[in-house]
Parts: structure tokens; sequence; C-alpha cells
């Protein structure tokens, strides 16, 4: 029922949109219609006369036809209390028509009108791009029964165990795991990288990526609105409907807007005894400059934002992003790809460096350690036969014993092997190379020890630029946290350049920190991989967690998150903020000026009414255009992220 719902919802959506833009669709047609009447009226006038029956006619049904939208919208808004900045242009082409001066009322509604649609539209188009979301899961998708069969059901029937196929140019039904075929697939929906990836038996997939080359047989762990992309739609939908602290002042404000204007008006009408400059100021006193100034620009940023992976929960978290001045950064799985690869082979004397890496890969063939999984990657990029184990066996934190061809082998930890009476003395002692902070694992061929090999979790090719970017662009602080040893941490923080790192680090100490660099007046955020950081990410000014598709810790301990591991989203999410409330900013003072210098003009009667109707029109198309800069922001680094 729950994924039921999901669809139903994600239908709606659709059909919202969809009669939105039926609605501006028949809405511009009523405007040219009454803008075709207006025109008429013209022509009848140096036809007939300016004051004949035929230009008075067209110019009234045009008024009508043009104003009549304006006037009820401000009435249903009036019946349920809502106050909005209609009712003041509402009153303007209530006045015009009231004293016969049709031409006016019809140019300042029509121009309202063209203003609005203009804003939907472009509303829309913002948007565009973040409502493709909904559509990017299939309806149908290609069913495997338990005998082989596969037939086509509905996504919404899918659950967790279903076994279901994907094949080249599907977009994938639902987030599992790949158990047949090979393919390549794009997953840009999700995670924001350009280059697709190539998929085999074990890796995971996601709802909504796209399948490009291959036949991959998945079975589905989420379904619905549990899968990645059913967290990103609510996420994005939630992001939309929070406010930002300029936007609820706009809010506090507008019910003593209208009065005051209403109340300029009425003295301007008392002293001068002129309906058009009082038409006048109610007409450039509505807003929508100032309206638009927000919302326009956040709808703009959650766009680009969305378009390279950043998802945004609240908008006010993006006004915090641009304003931080330190940022506490996890560093396993975060600055560091979180896997560890082998870097290092110190045989013993008599003993070929390939055949220490082939008799350990061998005695490790059985086990899931991370330790193992990187013997195996390079014994495979070394070419190297391994041979069968026998009586394997693993001692959790120790190491493994096996047999190989006949001989028993030791891989572990240097007490490991004195537990079993190996002599370590005829290897160099690896704790000479522990600034370099090596992990190290001993290796013996029955008794007698061949080596040691060291491993290390290497840092994120790009995580050095993104650091020095952001201290190029005014982070006065990177403070690096990890649970590993002092050695590893000062070796990662000096790669990285990190202004200072602790090591040794509970999830209780990270805290007390984030705590204490909040003390010394930083704004601080926190960065982590959502799993383990979960306490750090709550207690900063805002929490990011990085490598967040798939996670559901990730996505719902952090104020923002990252869909992909590439550290160099942090900078351009700090240069986002800094311009998006700079396009903010420019928006409002200009609708505050706008509405300052048009009320001065109307009340001089230097500004008719009708050419404040256009001005208005011009000025919210300014607005809108401004903060649309924002949509494509940052879209020359969609193929360099």
């Amino acid at each position: 029922m729950a994924h039921q719902h999901l669809h139903f919802k994600d239908n709606i959506a659709v059909e919202h949109t969809h009669g939105k833009q039926m609605r501006v669709s028949i809405a511009l047609i009523g405007t040219l219609a009454g803008g075709t009447l207006l025109i008429n009226s013209g022509i009848a006038k140096l036809i007939y006369g300016s004051g004949s029956f035929n230009a008075e006619f067209f110019a009234m049904a045009g008024a009508i036809l043009l104003g009549a939208p304006i006037v009820l919208h401000a009435i249903k808004s009036l019946i349920k209390k809502e106050m909005h900045m209609d009712e003041l242009v509402a009153l303007a082409i209530i006045a015009a028509f009231a004293t016969q001066k049709y031409v006016t009322a019809g140019i300042v509604a029509s121009f309202m009108l063209l203003s609005e649609l203009i804003e939907t539209r472009t509303a829309l188009g913002a948007r565009a791009s973040i409502e493709s979301l909904i559509k990017l899961t299939p309806t149908k998708a290609n069913l495997i029964d338990s005998d082989g069969s596969e037939r086509e059901v509905k996504v919404s029937s899918l659950k967790p165990g279903d076994c279901i196929r994907a094949r080249p140019g599907d977009n994938i039904s639902a987030d599992g795991e790949v158990v047949k075929g090979l393919s390549s697939v794009n997953e840009a929906t999700i995670t924001g990288e350009s280059l697709p990836v190539d998929k085999v038996p074990g890796m995971q997939v996601f709802a909504g990526t796209n399948n490009l080359t291959g036949v991959l047989d998945i079975t589905v762990t989420k379904a619905g609105k549990d899968t990645t992309l059913g967290k990103v739609q609510s996420l994005i939908i939630q992001a939309e409907q929070t406010k930002i602290p300029i936007m609820r002042i706009i809010d506090r404000y507008v019910k003593w807007y209208t009065p005051t204007i209403l109340m300029v008006a009425g003295i301007v009408l008392f002293f001068t005894r002129d309906i058009d400059r009082a038409i006048t100021i109610l007409v450039v006193s509505c807003p929508c400059a100032l309206i638009l100034a927000t919302p326009t620009a956040m709808v703009a940023a959650i766009s680009a934002s969305a378009r390279l992976g950043i998802l945004i929960k609240n908008v006010a978290d993006l006004e915090i992003a641009g304003k931080m001045t330190a940022m506490v950064i996890d560093k396993t799985g975060t600055v560091t790809t979180g896997r560890l690869y082998v870097t290092k082979l110190t045989p013993a004397e008599g003993v070929e460096p390939a055949d220490l890496l082939a008799v350990a890969a061998s005695a490790e063939q059985m086990s899931k350690h991370p330790a193992a999984r990187a013997l195996h990657e390079v014994a495979k990029e070394a070419n190297l036969s391994l041979p069968a184990t026998d009586n394997f066996r693993e001692t959790p934190g120790k190491g493994v014993t096996a047999v190989v061809d006949s001989a028993t082998i030791y891989v572990g930890r240097d007490t490991f092997l004195k537990e079993n009476n190996v002599d370590i003395s005829n290897v160099s002692d690896p704790a000479l190379h522990e600034e370099q902070g090596f992990s190290t694992l001993y290796v013996a061929k029955d008794s007698r020890c061949m080596g040691w090999i060291g491993l290390q979790d290497k840092t994120r090719p790009e995580a050095r630029e993104a650091i020095k970017e952001l201290l190029d662009i005014g982070i006065k602080r990177i403070t690096m946290l990890t649970g590993d040893r002092n050695e590893v941490a000062s070796r990662v923080a000096a790669e990285l350049n990190c202004t200072d790192f602790k090591a040794h680090c509970l999830p209780q100490d990270k805290l007390a920190i984030v705590e204490q660099i909040k003390k010394d007046g930083h704004t601080v955020v926190v960065v982590g991989d959502g799993i383990n950081d979960a306490p750090a990410l709550a207690a900063g000014d805002l929490g990011i967690a990085m490598g967040a598709a798939g996670s559901d810790v990730a996505i719902n301990s952090a104020s923002i998150v990252l869909m992909s591991d590439d550290l160099r989203r942090l900078p351009f999410l700090v240069q986002l903020s800094r311009k998006t409330t700079k396009v903010i900013t420019q928006n409002l003072g200009f609708g505050i000026l706008f509405v300052i210098l048009g009320d001065t003009a109307g009340a001089a009667g230097w500004l008719p009414a009708v050419y404040a109707a256009a001005l208005h029109f011009a000025g919210s198309l300014i607005v809108i255009f401004n903060s649309a800069r924002l949509v494509r922001y940052g879209e020359e680094l969609d193929h360099e992220l």
C-alpha cells in the first residue's frame, strides 16, 4: 500500500504540473483576447472618434476580460482571510473602471497578467529539472519469476527480494543489487556524476538511473518511496516548502503593507483630487519584485544544486553554508577512500616480493576483511595465480591461518605470529615506518617469517584540491577528526593541508570538539559519512553527509546531503550560497527602490497609471531574470566534478 500511495502521489504531482501549464495557456489566451479588444478600441477611436460607442465598448469589454481574473482572485483571498498584494491592483482596476477609464483599467490589468504569466512560466522552467525526478522511475518493471519466466508488472507492486530485469535504455525501477549481467549505468540523476559507472554482479544500483549497454538482473532491496530516488524527491519537495528568514520577515509585515499603501493613496487623492495619481500609487506599490526576490532565487539555487547531486533539506541551511568560517571533517570515508591499499612490501632476506604477496593473498582468499580485499586486488593487478586454500581459520582482530600447497601460512599482527611460535626478528621493524601511517600484516610460512606488508587508506584524489579551494574562499579553520592513531592522522592532515587535526577521537570526543569550535565564535559546518558521525553532524551549525547514495542514515542525519563522494562539491556549495544571498539582496534592494521611486513619481503626477503598469511589468522581469541566472550556476562544473 505504501508503494501504491507514493505512486499515486507522484501521479498527482505530475498532473498538478500539467494543470498549472494548462492554466497558464488558458490565461495567455485570455490575455491575448483582451489585448486584441483594447487594440480594436484604439482603431475604433481613429475611425469613429474618441467618444464613439464602438471605441468605448471594445475598451470596456477588454477591461472586463483582463481585469476580472485579478479582481476575482483578490475577492477569493479576502474571503479566505489571506492577505496578498493583488488587492492593490484590483482596487486600481476597479477605480479606473468606475471612473470610465476603461483603457487604463485594461492596460494595467494586461501588464499585471503578463507579469504573472511570465513569473509562473519562469518558475515552472526553474523547477523542470526538479520535477523531472518524479518521472524518472518507470511505471512498469520486468519481473523475473522463480521459474525464470519474465512478466511486466507495475512498479508499485515491487517488494524487496523480487528479481527484475533492466535492458539497455531502461530506467531502473528500484534500488537493488546486480545478480547477473554486465553494463554501464548513468547515475547522474542520483549522484550528479556525469560519467557512467560500470556495474558487475554484487554492485548496487539505484531507482531512476539509466541502464546504458547491457542486460542486468537485479534483486530488489528497496522499492517505491523507500528508494534513494524516493527520498531525494521528498527532500526536494520539503526544501521548496521551507522558508529562509528573509521570506518569513516579508510574510510578517505583509498585513501592514496594504493598509499603509491605501492610506498613502488616500492622502494623495485627498490633497490632489486626482484619481489617476491614486491609481498609479496602487499599481506601483504592488510589490511583485519584493515578493519574487527570494523564492525565485531559492528555487533556482535548489535546481542548480540538485543538478550536481547536492540535496538541501531546508533552504535556510543554504544561507548558513555561505556564512561558515570553520569546517570539521571526518577522515575515514570522507577525505580518505575508506578502503585499504597495499603500499609497501618488505620481504625477508632471500624472499621475492611476488612470493610474499602470493602467499599472503592465497591465505586470505576466504576472508572478507578489508585487508584481504586489498591483497586480492593487488595480486590480481600483478597477474599472480593463487593456489587453493585448505583448513582456513580466521581469528577476529588478529589474523588468519590456512594451508597452502601443504605449508601452514600465518597472516596477521606481530602478536598473532608470536602466539603461533613464529620468530619475526629476521625482518625490519615496521614501527620505524609508523609515521607514514602503515597498517602492517606479517606473513609466515610454517615457522619462518617471510616479511611484512604495509597497507594504507589513501586520501581521495580530489580532497586536497577541495580543501585548498575552501581555504582560498575564506574558510579560516579546517579540522580533521579521526579515531585512527596519531601517525596516520598526521600524515593525512599534512597531505591535505588541514589547519589542525585530532586523533583517537570517539564519537563523544568529536561532539565536544565541535562544541568548542562553536564557543570560539565560529560558524561550524561538520562533514561526515553520516554513520558514526551523527552526533557531530547534529551539533554543528550545519551538517553535511557525503556519499549518501543509498545510505538511509546519511540522508536522515544531516541538513545537506551530497549524493557522491566528490569533496569538490563543498566549495561549490559555499559559493552557490554566497551567490544566492547576493542575488536575493540585489532583488530586494531593487524592489524597495522601485516602490519608493514609483510612489514618489506617482504622487507628483509624473507617472501615468498606464506607464506605471508597464514599469511594474518590467520590474518583475528584471527580478525574475536576475534570479534565473542561478539555474545555470556551476554548469561548467558538470563535467569536471
